[in-house]
């Protein structure tokens, strides 16, 4: 399963704009990402990381270079077909949770699916399946204020999960979070990626984080200076 690209960037590069401010936030990346992979992106602040999550995930266009994922070109999608594919088959988890207040654990993983044209029983039976998954079934009917941060973060990915993504993304996903809260997230990460073949995308300032990933990307100035190495199979037997 991880033997295969499920995500590639050729020569990408973006360039932002602004009065006479150029800055060149991505130049010349080439990657991959493999099926079933937790990659690690990490580097300083200002290093092009959040760009390169966005430029790859498609949140993002790229000035030039080329970037699939699962063998389809980005650039080949229209904005609604792009837009659809995300919606289907990619999850993301932020560092601000974005959570509506409003609404319990519940109806927030609901409501991604019930705009995605779920119906109001599979989106709510997805919902607490979902939030079992990352262990907030006893946790359902609280609202955000009323859970903890580490739970808050559950709930969040939770909501990432909820359409069985093959693609999770993750913008400093422990960034709010003690060591505690961080390693307990990344624990859970490291599981459902086990169980659930998918493959993890994450930026992260931490190291202790990025050791607990398959392979750690680094970054600086816009540019890929380390690939990593991938960590060997469970199993492997080394030559």
């Amino acid at each position: 399963m991880k033997n295969e690209p499920i995500i590639s960037a050729k020569n990408v590069s973006k360039t932002y704009r602004s009065r006479d401010v150029v800055v060149k936030a991505l130049n010349e990346i080439s990657l991959e990402v493999m099926r079933g992979e937790i990659v690690a992106v990490m580097g300083p602040s200002g290093s092009g990381k959040t760009t390169l999550l966005n430029c790859i995930s498609g949140l993002d266009t790229v000035d030039s270079g080329e970037v699939s994922i699962n063998g389809q070109l980005l650039r080949n999608m229209s904005d609604d077909t792009l837009s659809d594919y995300r919606a289907r088959s990619m999850g993301f988890v932020f560092q601000a949770y974005n959570l509506l207040p409003v609404l319990t654990a519940q109806e927030n993983v609901e409501f991604p699916l019930i705009l995605a044209g779920n119906s109001q029983k599979k989106a709510r039976e997805k919902a607490v399946e979902k939030l079992e998954l990352v262990g907030l079934g006893d946790r359902v009917d609280h609202l955000p204020a009323e859970l903890s941060g580490g739970q808050q973060q559950r709930v969040a990915i939770a909501r990432a999960l909820s359409n069985d993504p093959a693609i999770v993304w993750g913008d400093e996903p422990t960034g709010n979070l003690d060591s505690t809260n961080a390693a307990e997230i990344m624990d859970l990460l490291i599981r459902l990626n086990t169980e659930q073949a998918q493959t993890f995308v994450l930026v992260t300032h931490s190291e202790d984080i990025g050791s607990m990933a398959d392979r750690i990307i680094r970054m600086s100035d816009g540019v890929v200076i380390s690939n990593g190495e991938r960590k060997p199979s469970v199993g492997a037997v080394e030559s």
